[in-house]
């Protein structure tokens, strides 16, 4: 005979069995421990007999599951009945190994083996906890105690992760009274194995216990608990990692569903509350109750095999486990969108699914085991008038003759009356508003819902109220397009949120700058936003701006022309619409030139002006691009960046007003000249002329008069010393950036070694501007920032910094060695991929060929692909440093040595191969290899 029993038949793919079908009890195995004839089994040969069988239990559900003929809730529910096995086993081997050692032990009163938690609702995630209650109708005697200790040690033993209490019913009853984990724990309760008279004892002290106390204490435990499970792990559902089983939207919420249900009713299923005739009258359709099915069956079968790829109790869906979780599943690409991003749309919106569930159901719970609220009619005529009443004193549509199936504007009413006056929803108005978004279709083009929905977009705590519209799907009905972004993330570390929470933070942020909040971070976009004439169309714009994500192509493009389609059905006028489309056209005009083009040279300051041509879009711009920026994530916006949309915008306004930011060259130079003279007055003249004789002209548009000044000193000091090389660093609080200023001999691939010195010192280059004086030295400024995204302000690191420049110079720190040991990123990030892509444009600058590279940021890049650069013959003007996330856009302004554009074909050829290998080392950390792209704008 096997000394391992059969398990129990596999379901099919097209069946999930009930729990009854799959056995619990397993002869054969229970025989083998407890002994057929004899004594039972020695210890190590039971936990032998249990290792292989617990091995075959889990590899079978492991194989089945990922054969894919087992979706991920009958997966779990298999995983419980079959361990249901083991524990039955197990507590006869522990009642074999125990016996009584006396009379006394004898008559004591058994025990009942009881699943709690997952495991009691009987389904299990393959390294999930199993909670057990070791159940007693008195207080615990000394050899349950024993037994108890035996089955504990046993299931250790064994590898497995036990949560365990041991209470007599009346201790489960006060314990529940007192703790709010424990009552759940116990509304999970399922009998294993043992004396089930126990366990229906308990039962029913625990249904009177529960009728009488009422589900209002359990319910406000559950919202508290869940309010503080949401704000641990997120309090939006839309992050882009998110928690799948205690994030908002995940299986904790719905098992608090299932909680309530049956706490309140006794309900073992959700389908149980289908109908008439069900507990509360109906509470779900049937379609809600097969939305719920849906849900459970999706998030269980993420969770499964989040843990097998992770070999571990993972409950979070980090990137590197995103793109694995997803393929397994079965989403590949389609059309421009990656079978990842797929995945993680149908994740949210899954996720939302069980949010607009969790705001269905639980109300109508609450109100059928507490009764019907208290409806006022009377006493407020405006109220009245919209067809809105108060029910608890909150807001309903006014029964019986309003609702939202025969009157959808409504909807929109019931949401500003609560704005303006201040007044609650009604869980049930919310819930009727979940069941009739589909009505909000009816309301395109409708002058009324037109005037309510601006308002609301345009009014206070505007973000609020297009949350409550976007979770109960009004706004997708509303404005199609919008559903195409919802739950759309973009497979990268940059962004935060999902499109949609995206553009409805960015609504939050033009309310803050309203509001003055964010006068200290923004001052420029806060006093700008009080003198806008187009407010109604920079908020139709922002919620508009991403409206084109997913669909392939510029974004911008697509959107601005969904813009015009949207803007007359929405009741702008002409004008408003115009204006709308435009700036989704160009709403990443600033910040692009602000981080990727040198705002010191005239023509790109000339060509924004010639775009904009208008001081009010070039206001709504900047407005727009602030609000952007910060709903990205709040590690993107930080001081350095705030400075360079500052000096686009004043620089371009300038232009616009017709002033003279941007003059000839000459005249520009000649006044920085005097500036710098004026500010060294108090210098022997013989010393000032060599100073202002040192500078090219590039030199002297590129600092103000204050920052020449303090470069004059330095070169001074350096020439009286001799020193060959000085270095000077200076901490910006204002901009969070460090300047780090070196003057030394120039040289080809000076740059590159300073670069690779501050990657070994852990500063992130943000800007740089390189100049070769008329003496050849170098003096080259660069301004960096921590890792964090600040200042680089620690005097030792300040020290340090400098001692590797130095050394980095003298040929005496060996870089290559060194920047390998810099820490490299998690491994979760490595699996967002960014193919690198090198755009040369000669086009931007009338004086410099200007390089974009987009690559994997990492520890060196930038000393590489400058050395690159350097090794080809060229001059590195300035280089312009921004990271999104895990990926890097450098911009270079360079010349050859002869000071010229490079738009030799062969020379480019040339660069472009250099580029390739610099963003792709041997090893892969660049991340591109063969899907290097490469374009040339030259023509």
């Amino acid at each position: 005979m096997s000394s391992t029993a059969a398990l129990p038949a596999r379901p099919s793919a097209q069946r999930v069995p009930a729990l009854a079908e799959a056995p619990t009890v397993i002869p054969d195995l229970i025989a083998e421990l407890t002994g057929r004839t004899g004594p039972p089994a020695r210890r190590d040969v039971a936990l032998d007999l249990l290792r292989r069988h617990l091995g075959r239990i889990q590899g079978t559900v492991q194989e089945a599951f990922e054969a894919h003929q087992l979706s991920g809730l009958a997966a779990a529910r298999w995983l419980a009945a079959l361990t249901d096995g083991v524990m039955v086993a197990i507590h006869a081997y522990a009642l074999a190994m125990v016996p009584p050692r006396n009379p006394a032990e004898a008559a004591e009163a058994p025990f009942a083996l009881v699943a709690t938690g997952g495991y009691g609702r009987g389904v299990l995630a393959p390294y999930s906890d199993i909670d057990l209650l070791f159940l007693t109708e008195e207080a615990a005697g000394p050899r349950i105690q024993r037994a108890v200790e035996f089955v504990l040690y046993m299931l250790w033993d064994l590898g497995l992760k036990v949560g365990h209490a041991t209470r007599s019913i009346e201790d489960c009853m006060e314990e529940a009274a007192r703790d709010s984990t424990v009552l759940t724990a116990l509304v999970d309760a399922r009998f294993l194995a043992g004396e089930r008279p126990v366990f229906e004892r308990f039962e029913e002290v625990f249904t009177r216990t529960r009728q009488e106390r009422g589900l209002g204490p359990f319910l406000a435990a559950k919202r508290a608990e869940r309010a503080a499970r949401h704000a641990r792990y997120g309090d939006s559902p839309y992050l882009v990692e998110p928690h799948v089983k205690e994030g908002q939207g995940g299986l904790r919420d719905l098992q608090t569903l299932y909680w309530l249900a049956r706490y309140a009713f006794g309900a073992q299923r959700m389908p149980d509350l289908v109908g008439e005739d069900s507990p509360g009258g109906g509470l779900l359709t049937e379609h809600e109750a097969r939305a719920i099915r849906r849900a459970w069956n999706f998030l269980w079968t993420v969770r499964f095999h989040l843990h097998y790829v992770a070999g571990r109790a993972e409950e979070r869906l980090t990137f590197d486990f995103q793109p694995v979780v997803g393929a397994r599943m079965g989403y590949t690409p389609r059309g421009r969108q990656d079978g990842v991003e797929r995945f993680m749309k149908h994740l949210f919106l899954t996720v939302r699914d069980v949010l607009r569930l969790t705001r269905v159901l639980e109300p109508a719970i609450e109100r059928a085991a507490l009764g019907p609220p208290a409806v006022r009619r009377q006493g407020d005529a405006g109220l009245a008038e919209a067809g809105l009443a108060l029910a608890d004193g909150k807001l309903v549509a006014a029964p019986p003759n309003r609702d939202f199936s025969r009157e959808p504007v409504l909807m929109l009413r019931i949401l500003k009356a609560a704005r303006d006056r201040k007044l609650d929803i009604h869980p049930l108005a919310v819930r009727a508003l979940i069941r009739n978004a589909f009505h909000a279709a009816a309301l395109r083009g409708q002058p009324e819902a037109n005037a309510l929905f601006l308002d609301l977009l345009t009014g206070r705590d505007a973000a609020v109220w297009l949350r409550l519209m976007n979770k109960t799907g009004f706004l997708s009905r509303f404005i199609p397009d919008w559903a195409r972004i919802v739950g759309l993330m973009q497979f990268d570390t940059y962004h935060v949120f999902t499109v949609d929470e995206h553009t409805i933070e960015a609504i939050s942020v033009l309310q803050q700058l309203e509001a003055g909040r964010l006068g200290e971070a923004t001052p420029v976009a806060s006093e700008l936003v009080d003198q806008l004439q187009s407010r109604r169309a920079l908020y139709v714009a922002a919620l508009l701006h991403d409206i084109a994500k997913g669909r392939g192509g510029d974004h911008s493009e697509l959107g601005a022309r969904i813009a015009q389609e949207i803007g007359p059905k929405l009741g702008l006028t002409q004008e408003e619409t115009e204006t709308v489309s435009w700036l989704v056209l160009h709403h990443l005009l600033i910040s692009q030139t602000a981080f990727k083009r040198d705002i010191e040279d005239p023509k790109t300051i000339l060509d924004i002006a010639d775009l904009v041509q208008s001081p009010e879009r070039l206001r709504l711009l900047l407005v727009l691009t602030v609000a952007d920026m910060r709903a990205v994530g709040p590690k993107v916006w930080n001081g350095w960046k705030a400075t360079l949309l500052r000096e686009v915008y004043w620089r371009v306004a300038e232009v616009l007003a017709g002033g003279l930011s941007v003059p000839e060259r000459d005249v520009r130079v000649a006044r920085a000249r005097e500036a710098a003279a004026a500010m060294l007055a108090g210098w022997p003249a013989a010393d000032r002329e060599q100073f202002l004789a040192r500078g090219y002209p590039g030199y002297w548009l590129s600092f103000d008069a204050e920052t020449h000044a303090r470069h004059a000193a330095l070169i001074r000091e350096a020439e009286a010393t001799g020193a060959p090389l000085t270095v000077r660093t200076r901490v910006l609080e204002a901009r969070a950036v460090t300047e780090i200023t070196v003057y030394a001999a120039d040289h080809p691939g000076l740059f590159s070694r300073i670069a690779g010195a501050l990657a070994v010192a852990g500063a992130s280059i943000v800007d740089a501007r390189i100049h070769t004086l008329t003496n050849g030295m170098a003096l080259d400024t660069f301004w960096v920032q921590d890792a964090a995204g600040g200042a680089f302000d620690q005097p030792h690191r300040l020290a340090r910094l400098s001692v590797l420049i130095e050394q980095s110079l003298s040929g005496r720190l060996r870089l290559a060695e060194e920047i390998a040991k810099v820490r490299r990123e998690p491994a979760r990030l490595r699996a967002v991929t960014v193919p690198p892509r090198v755009v040369f444009d000669n086009h931007a600058s009338n004086t410099h060929t200007v390089i974009e590279v987009n690559g994997r940021d990492r520890p060196g890049l930038l000393h590489d692909v400058t050395a690159a650069i350097s090794e080809q013959g060229l001059q590195i003007a300035s280089a312009h440093i921004t990271t999104y996330g895990v990926r890097a856009v450098d911009v270079f302004y360079v010349k050859d040595v002869f000071g010229l554009k490079v738009e030799n074909e062969r020379k480019l050829a040339s660069l472009r191969r250099a580029m390739e290998a610099a963003l792709d080392p041997p090893g892969g950390e660049g991340g591109g290899g063969a899907a290097t792209r490469v374009v040339s704008e030259q023509t």
